[in-house]
């Protein structure tokens, strides 16, 4: 973490778009941890059997929302209307972050539509705390040419951060991508939910220039793969990330600090920027397919978790390798680390398996059974759901399915960082097939993804983690539990619960999120892009 002194994004704090990366540096240690003693199985599974799935309670889940609506609440400035990044067990406004973000702005935007959709506040309260938190970022200092908002404000006044809490160290406002993308979703959600609110969502959305950040490969000095990438971001005033950025603009004006670093793999949450550059026509919808599936299965590129198969297919003029990896019988698409969030968080707006029947309609439910096969049986946690979350021992970490990750480094499923290595074919020897797994860390935001896919089993998955551990309070689930040595990160972060919120809120209010995004407008411009890929992903390998 070299960078921290300047607080500019590594590769990982551009994928969450800023949520909850820095609580790596910002959350308490272990002390803040709770731990009790892990039961030898759960209490569903201890009486029905290995295989036994409990049905769905729609009540109970509403409860489960309901509550982590209390602790977004607990987390958000009353007169600006902006949530904090996290807050511990207390729920007390003096325990509030004192940073947030664009994302986790859009978070509470999009959570408040799902509130007020079970029922759980009213009408008229979800738009006066809509109204509130708009009017609000419209007011906010950001990047006038382009639109988009820095990583960091202070939510108890809604001005930029220039120097971090606490330490002093310096800021320096960067425009990720990725973090305005999730504000962006949330935007269109407001303007397709709320009649009340949607002046303001509209008009911020409409200043934002999504072609800020679209390298469209034109420039000899900066190639990148023919289609052209998004950068994951800019910084506007100075460079924070000398050697890693190059000066340049895509939308006239004044020059900025481009990364160099683009988002280059499509089973990743960035694909959100691209999906709103593509709806609003500022990005082609060619972009798409210059994202990898995979890396190559030649033995130059044998560096990546294990070598894919699959075949070259062309989409918008662009030769495209759909390759897969084999995981338990499985052809699956792998993300950057094997993360839930990083397969299923778009999916929150787009219904991206009926709009893509042949691709994310395999890849989605092949994810969600790999995760649960991997914690089930693979490790034999007794729990699942993989994605970066607290770490219960302190600060932050990515944990994933290392198996459908093309880092070959993780991220892990359990604290030891055990690491699974398949080999590459004849390119590079195996040196751990079949791994023993410690400690392993479940999220519960990721089985509540997972529940739009696979309902009853991440139910009870959930119920599972919440009878036999303390993870949860006042507040909803707690942010992660290390399932054998019962260690619970007892803290809420804005984001994660906005996800529980989220698919919650598709789960139970008939896709409320995906109705109100994907208008018709959005479904015209976007379905047909993504609608005619065929993936490598398949059940039976």
């Amino acid at each position: 973490m070299s960078e921290k002194k300047l607080y500019t994004p590594s590769r990982r704090s551009m994928l969450v778009g800023g949520a909850a990366s820095v609580a790596a540096f910002a959350l308490a240690p272990s002390a803040s941890a709770s731990t009790t003693g892990a039961r030898q199985a759960p209490a569903f599974l201890r009486s029905t059997g290995p295989n036994a799935v409990r049905s769905l309670e729609s009540a109970t889940v509403r409860t489960w929302a309901a509550d982590t609506w209390r602790s977004l609440v607990a987390m958000t400035d009353p007169r600006t209307g902006l949530p904090a990044d996290n807050i511990p067990a207390s729920l007390a406004a003096g325990d509030r972050s004192g940073y947030t973000s664009p994302t986790n702005i859009g978070g509470y935007l999009w959570s408040t539509v799902v509130a007020r959709e079970l029922g759980i506040i009213t009408r008229g309260e979800a738009s006066a705390r809509l109204i509130r938190t708009l009017k609000t970022v419209e007011r906010m200092e950001h990047h006038t040419p382009s639109g988009m908002y820095y990583n960091w404000y202070d939510e108890a006044t809604a001005k930029a951060l220039h120097t971090w809490p606490d330490s002093g160290d310096k800021v320096v406002p960067f425009c990720s991508s990725v973090d305005n993308g999730w504000l962006g979703a949330a935007l269109l959600v407001v303007a397709g939910s709320d009649a009340a609110a949607a002046p303001w969502a509209k008009r911020i959305f409409g200043r934002m220039r999504w072609d800020s950040f679209y390298n469209d490969n034109s420039d000899p000095a900066h190639q990148v793969r023919p289609g052209g990438l998004i950068h994951g971001g800019f910084y506007p005033y100075e460079d924070g990330r000398p050697g890693g950025t190059y000066q340049g603009t895509h939308i006239g004006g004044d020059p900025v600090w481009l990364t160099t670093h683009h988002y280059d793999t499509t089973v990743s949450e960035t694909r959100i920027t691209s999906y709103l550059g593509i709806i609003t026509g500022q990005v082609p919808a060619k972009q798409y397919f210059a994202m990898w599936r995979t890396f190559p299965a030649t033995c130059d590129w044998s560096w990546h978790e294990m070598q894919p198969v699959g075949e070259n297919r062309t989409y918008y003029g662009l030769d495209v390798y759909e390759g897969a990896y084999t995981y338990r019988g499985m052809h699956i698409v792998p993300g950057w680390g094997g993360s839930m969030f990083e397969e299923l968080m778009p999916d929150v707006f787009v219904d991206e398996a009926a709009w893509a029947p042949r691709s994310w309609g395999r890849n989605h439910p092949l994810h969600v059974r790999a995760q649960r096969e991997h914690g089930l049986i693979d490790a034999g946690y007794g729990y699942w759901g993989f994605s970066p979350s607290s770490n219960p021992k302190g600060g932050y970490r990515e944990y994933g399915v290392d198996a459908l990750g093309l880092n070959p480094t993780g991220y892990m499923s359990d604290q030891e960082s055990t690491n699974y290595d398949p080999g590459f074919g004849d390119c590079r020897a195996a040196t751990n097939p079949s791994p023993t797994y410690g400690d392993g860390v479940v999220t519960p935001h990721a089985a509540f993804l997972a529940m739009m896919h696979e309902p009853d089993e991440a139910f009870t998955n959930l119920a599972n983690l919440k009878a036999d551990f303390h993870s949860y309070d006042r507040g909803g689930f707690f942010d992660a539990v290390a399932v054998r040595s019962g260690t619970v990160a007892r803290r809420y972060l804005s984001l994660d619960q906005a996800m529980v919120m989220g698919a919650a809120g598709n789960v139970l209010g008939n896709d409320v999120l995906r109705r109100a995004f994907s208008t018709t407008a959005v479904e015209r411009a976007l379905r047909p892009v993504i609608g005619v890929e065929e993936f490598g992903a398949s059940p039976i390998a």
